[in-house]
């Protein structure tokens, strides 16, 4: 502590004298003194004042318990020290407006306007004066509602507001007629509120997901954004999401109602619970949810549940990075989280999760960054939870509440006006390896309902291209979603007019321990193409996230990679773009290359691979990365075997190619789906599948 003053005496004397030369008078210098103090082997800091060494611990833990919602078992570390020196200058060395001095012509007087002008105010047009800043000396007043104009702003004094010009030259603004009376919200169905909390929720899900991309350590999370978030009622129920990973969003509510149903009874505030297991909630195990449950100020009432979902790069596994190629069992993937209890009555369960980590049969290469990232999605939790207690406290329980089961219904509605005018259909969706896929898609108009039966779909696979039944109503609440052309969130209600029948034992509901891996990302893309299919309205987008992964026993990466997506009636496809069930970020080159030794020698569209027709799919892109040193590289990628199809007359998209350059100039050819080792110099070459098209091409 002494050497830590020591510091802050010489960085205050250094600020002192900084303001000193800028005339202000050293009585009027006021110096803060801050501290960054942070958990040992985190790099989280938070700022506390100077202090006592007790005094700076015990503010620390409860800043970090009210962010992070947690506090640690670990001693503290001081990261830096700064320390701030405020001071105000006589009055003569003020600027004024524009860089003049004020005058005092008029002080204390409301001035003439020099014009008037029509503002709509209080829901009408007023005759409304306007000011200039020069002409109004200190003290001068100007009631709102007033405009008052310079060379470089504009401001507007609001009715019931007052400006005064001060002496410095500022202009105070200060509140002179109290705030009008709050008008309750009632708990009935109101358009206009209707909207307001639909854009609510969603923020409150944005404002997650922007704690979470601030917080993360690892680059699939913090730089690839691979990450989703969202808010829940207290039945488990998805409200409202960010626009994030569809794949991710659709099935989190298996991942919430598996917490509920294992915990009933058992939840109390201050735990918080980790999942990734695709037989109880999960989808495949790099995609880890983190669950926080929301209760009253009581801690009695469980009230709502906020979730947070990251893709960690790395689980375990046959492989580094998680995504096996050749997988045949779910612990040959990874670490499984099964209603894992993450905090305990607001304490980390630091050293138990590393045990869970490390102590599996394929354990973690990197535990150091999975702990970092689950501490940023508990963060990300308790900012959702922060934002709805102030929601609650600005308009009522029973009113958000009320209007959580309104945009649900607001969304059945919707989906059922869709579906009200939809046809019968069915597709036959053959994947690379030849498993298929069929779906048919049942209407009744009448009830403006709809059965989505996947009968006749393959049986469960020996590799690892199956989709828990999670996945599976993810690419149907998605597929139904983009067909409404209103702006709601993607919440559950717009499940609630289908009727989704999967065969148990199929590839899209598998028996434990069936790998999964790739059904989350694969087999998701290719319902989602099967449905797309079925339903005749767009032609297949790639239908493959061209899943990329490499590493060895120090680093690990994944990325997905973009490809063209599919034409529709009356639009192209998009070239080189994040398809469908996937919507996350490319690492930028300078990140990726500063944080991994590889070289990203070009990343470009691959011209022509579009599908042709009246309306001409997307074109995938080319992507080819030099590794620095030896690595493992796994490949999950379809659509080398069978092109992404065309509707209504339009043709295929290109296949998709891979290929590893080596550097004694030859090439070796790589499956789709693949593992290989890659030597120092060696280039990955993906040529992603086109989009298909749409129409013929001459418009017959």
């Amino acid at each position: 502590l002494r050497r830590v003053r020591e510091v802050c005496d010489d960085l205050a004397a250094r600020a002192r004298a900084d303001l000193r030369a800028d005339s202000v008078p050293d009585d009027a210098i006021t110096t803060h003194a801050r501290v960054l103090l942070r958990y040992a082997g985190t790099d989280a800091s938070l700022p506390v004042a100077l202090d006592t060494v007790p005094a700076m611990a015990e503010a620390f833990v409860a800043e970090h318990r009210s962010r992070y919602a947690f506090t640690m078992d670990k001693p503290l570390v001081v990261e830096a020290v700064s320390v701030e020196a405020i001071g105000a200058a006589d009055g003569e060395h003020r600027p004024g407006p524009a860089g003049q001095a004020p005058t005092d012509a008029g002080a204390g007087a409301e001035p003439e306007p020099y014009a008037r002008t029509g503002m709509f105010v209080d829901g009408q047009v007023r005759g409304t004066p306007l000011h200039r800043r020069a002409d109004l000396g200190s003290g001068a007043t100007v009631t709102g509602p007033a405009v008052i104009t310079e060379p470089d702003a504009t401001t507007i004094v609001e009715p019931g507001w007052q400006a005064r010009a001060a002496e410095s030259g500022h202009l105070l603004l200060t509140r002179v007629r109290p705030r009008p009376a709050r008008v309750a919200v009632g708990t009935d169905v109101d358009p206009v509120l209707l909207e307001v909390f639909n854009n609510l929720f969603m923020a409150v899900a944005e404002q997650m997901g922007v704690r979470l991309e601030n917080t993360a350590h690892s680059v699939n999370i913090k730089e690839r954004l691979d990450f989703s978030c969202a808010l829940f009622d207290a039945e488990g129920n998805l409200i409202a999401n960010a626009p994030h990973i569809p794949v991710h969003l659709g099935s989190m509510g298996e991942s919430i109602k598996e917490v509920l149903r294992r915990n009933a009874g058992e939840l109390r505030p201050g735990d918080v619970y980790a999942i990734n297991d695709p037989y109880h909630g999960g989808t495949h195990l790099p995609d880890v949810t983190v669950v926080t449950p929301v209760f009253d100020e009581r801690g009695g009432e469980l009230r709502f549940l906020v979730a947070s979902r990251g893709h960690h790069a790395e689980i375990g596994g046959i492989t580094p990075g998680s995504m096996p190629a050749f997988s045949t069992d779910i612990h040959e993937e990874g670490v499984l989280f099964d209603n894992w209890l993450l905090v305990r009555d607001g304490r980390l369960r630091e050293e138990e999760t590393r045990d869970l980590l490390t102590g599996a049969r394929h354990p973690s290469r990197d535990p150091d960054t999975n702990l970092a990232d689950l501490r940023a999605q508990i963060a990300a939790n308790e900012k959702g939870i922060a934002e709805l207690h102030a929601m609650v406290g600005e308009f009522g329980l029973d009113v958000v509440q009320a209007y959580m089961g309104h945009v649900r219904r607001n969304a059945e509605e919707s989906v059922r006006r869709i579906v009200a005018g939809l046809h019968d259909g069915s597709y036959r969706y053959e994947t690379d390896s030849g498993a298929v896929i069929e779906v048919a898609l049942r209407v009744d108009r009448a009830a403006r309902s709809a059965v989505v039966d996947f009968a006749g779909t393959s049986p469960q696979q020996p590799g690892n291209f199956n989709a828990p039944r999670s996945v599976v109503m993810a690419a149907v609440l998605y597929v139904f979603r983009t067909l409404v052309a209103d702006d709601i969130p993607l919440n559950s209600g717009c499940l609630v007019p289908l009727e989704v029948r999967v065969p148990d034992g199929s590839m899209l509901a598998p028996a434990y321990p069936a790998a999964t891996v790739a059904g989350n990302v694969e087999i998701s893309q290719a319902v989602t193409g099967a449905l797309y299919a079925a339903l005749g309205v767009q032609a297949e987008g790639s239908g493959t996230m061209n899943n990329l992964t490499f590493g060895n026993d120090r680093v690990q990466y994944y990325e997905t990679v973009a490809s063209g997506s599919g034409a529709g009636d009356g639009f192209d496809g998009a070239d080189a773009v994040q398809t469908h069930m996937t919507n996350s970020r490319l690492t930028d080159p300078e990140v990726l290359e500063w944080r991994y030794p590889v070289r990203v020698e070009s990343f470009a569209v691959r011209e022509g691979s579009g599908g042709d027709g009246r309306w001409r799919g997307g074109d995938g892109v080319v992507r080819r990365i030099r590794f620095l040193e030896p690595m493992t590289v796994t490949l999950l990628t379809s659509h080398r075997r069978t092109a992404p199809y065309g509707t209504a007359g339009g043709g295929p998209g290109a296949l998709g190619d891979n290929s590893l350059e080596r550097a004694d100039g030859s090439v070796t050819p790589l499956k789709g789906v693949d593992s290989v080792e890659a030597g120092a110099d060696d280039v990955l070459v993906l040529r992603t599948p086109g989009g298909g098209g749409y129409g013929t091409a001459d418009g017959t």
